[in-house]
């Protein structure tokens, strides 16, 4: 396939626990096509790096387009992330990466163009910010309900990163000396609302007798993990754990995030992420009930949201981080600097590749171009 000369194409990737997004977008944040494809789980950082060149190769692929044609390729990875050389560290969601793995530069030898790395919680919520529910915000706190429990922040427009490290709401204590975290901490948020946790508790539950049908609906879904798609169907059943503990996950979330904005006080709070997404309003109207108890300032609460911009929000924020470190030198979100488009973005659902993990294909629908 001959290369595609462009000027506007950028590749994202949304890295996460159980599936991988790749996308092609223009200038007006259109997307192109897509590919998804299972994130391993084994093999540790260089199995998950092969698995993403596939990803965003098909994406290219179903584009017309090689890699190498891209202005650049931006990733969203879990974990702690160096934005200046591109390696990620202690990212315990995905398999056997405990150390720093040079994420960054593998990729750029692999796809022939830039690679830009962001915190996967943290790109979603600039995606958010610029192109769906945060729009109407000068602060904005994203909660990614998924694998684990993330977050983002946009504090007067602009992203906080901290040291690398900012917003990890799900290791937030919501009871001490409490559950056993998948982080070796106890009483985190994530150990109560992570979905990884949530697995891990169903199956010893299941184990000891309990029944439940979410691991029957998983291996007839072919699937090799307690999904969002697994879960949501469970409920429809009626499954009495499944119903538990999503119970548990509403009430440690209600706690964990109204204790954050209790700190911060951002004018909205967006919940995404895979459960997030799911589950949709009538879970998000239930953690926003669920904070209300907790909240200092409860005559004002935020607003609380479900994401916008569904399974793509990842994938588009990492879209974006390529207009503002490689076109736009850095230019903060929502800056003018940002050359993000300002057209109406119609999503186009081609897409290549393996299945998801949760069985979904991307939702075809209008983004707002950024402000």
């Amino acid at each position: 396939m001959a290369a595609v000369a462009s000027n506007s194409l950028r590749g994202g990737i949304d890295l996460g626990g159980t599936k991988i997004e790749a996308i092609v977008v223009d200038g007006d944040n259109t997307v192109m096509a897509s590919s998804r494809r299972p994130t391993p789980s084994s093999g540790g950082p260089a199995a998950v790096a092969a698995e993403l060149v596939r990803a965003i190769t098909g994406a290219c692929q179903a584009a017309g387009v090689e890699t190498s044609a891209l202005r650049g390729v931006g990733v969203g990875s879990p974990g702690v992330v160096d934005e200046t050389t591109g390696a990620v560290s202690t990212a315990r969601n995905l398999p056997d990466w405990e150390g720093s793995f040079e994420l960054g530069a593998t990729l750029n030898r692999e796809l022939g163009t830039p690679v830009l790395v962001g915190n996967d919680v943290q790109v979603a919520t600039d995606a958010e910010f610029d192109l769906g529910a945060g729009r109407p915000y000068s602060s904005l706190l994203g909660v990614m309900w998924g694998t684990g429990v993330g977050g983002g922040l946009i504090l007067d427009g602009k992203p906080w990163l901290g040291r690398g490290g900012a917003v990890e709401i799900g290791h937030m204590v919501v009871r001490i000396d409490g559950r056993r975290c998948p982080c070796g901490r106890r009483g985190c948020m994530e150990a109560y609302a992570g979905r990884a946790a949530m697995q891990a508790r169903a199956q010893q539950r299941s184990d000891k007798g309990e029944k439940t049908d979410l691991f029957k609906l998983m291996k007839e879904r072919g699937r090799t993990k307690l999904t969002s798609a697994v879960w949501a169907r469970a409920l429809e059943r009626g499954d009495k754990l499944a119903i538990e503990l999503l119970d548990e996950a509403v009430e440690a979330l209600g706690a964990g995030i109204a204790s954050a904005q209790n700190l911060l006080d951002v004018e909205a709070i967006v919940i995404g992420g895979g459960l997030g997404v799911r589950l949709g309003e009538p879970f998000v109207r239930r953690i926003r009930q669920a904070m209300q108890p907790h909240l200092f300032n409860d005559a004002h609460p935020p607003d609380v949201l479900v994401a916008a911009l569904g399974d793509l929000g990842g994938a588009l924020g990492a879209a974006l981080l390529v207009s503002r470190r490689v076109e736009a030198a850095r230019a903060p979100v929502g800056s003018s600097a940002a050359p993000a488009g300002n057209g109406s973005s119609a999503q186009k659902a081609a897409s290549s590749g393996e299945a998801a993990s949760d069985g979904e294909a991307p939702a075809a629908g209008d983004i707002p171009s950024a402000r």
